[in-house]
């Protein structure tokens, strides 16, 4: 049985009289999460409900169907249709759990509890393909001069993710040192400082 719950966290009662999308919206601002997870986690609701839609569209809804009428056996079905025939990967259809997740917890405050047995993308074992030291440091060095080579180094030296690099300002740089503090990081939150490569110091000062 595959249960469905969110990480515990603080609630908050959006204002019931504003559309869904921005109740939406205004939970996932409220919990700090990145604009791109806002527009993906919109995504999968909007498919959801879609996928719950009247066939004939008939009624004063035009077949549409507030979530609030739905629960655990529609999302249950819908993540199955992913699986079966939306040909999507396992981390895709984890995505639309969370997202459908947040929405009936956060958003509407209607946990779904036990969602039942239903069609779960496998994932094959397989082991990852990574490069030697020797080839890391020949694709390094392959790379021109600038802002994009920078970024890429940075990335690799200190295990940033791309938007926590780019959001970097001068204060967040601790050249005495030789560390990186990430003020905006995921889910809004000061991660510690990261270490950078050795010889970005004598590039800078």
């Amino acid at each position: 049985m595959a249960k469905a719950s969110y990480r515990s966290r603080e609630l908050l009662t959006p204002n019931p009289k504003a559309p869904l999308r921005e109740q939406v919206r205004e939970v996932l601002r409220f919990h700090h999460y990145s604009l791109r997870t806002e527009k993906a986690y919109w995504q999968w609701i909007r498919r959801y409900l879609a996928f719950q839609r009247n066939p004939d569209h008939s009624g004063p809804q035009r077949g549409w169907r507030h979530p609030k009428e739905l629960g655990a056996p529609e999302v249950a079905k819908f993540l199955a249709h992913l699986a079966l025939s939306g040909n999507v990967a396992a981390s895709t259809q984890n995505q639309a759990l969370n997202a459908l997740v947040l929405l009936y917890e956060q958003v509407l405050q209607q946990p779904l509890g036990d969602l039942g047995e239903f069609a779960r993308v496998t994932c094959p074992a397989r082991l990852p393909t990574v490069l030697t030291r020797e080839e890391t440091q020949r694709l390094l060095s392959a790379l021109k001069p600038g802002t994009g080579g920078l970024i890429i180094k940075l990335l690799y030296g200190t295990g940033m993710r791309l938007m926590e690099c780019l959001r970097l300002r001068v204060k967040d740089v601790d050249f005495g040192s030789g560390r990186i503090t990430v003020r905006e990081g995921k889910g809004g939150r000061v991660k510690p400082r990261r270490t950078w490569p050795r010889d970005f110091r004598k590039r800078f000062v």
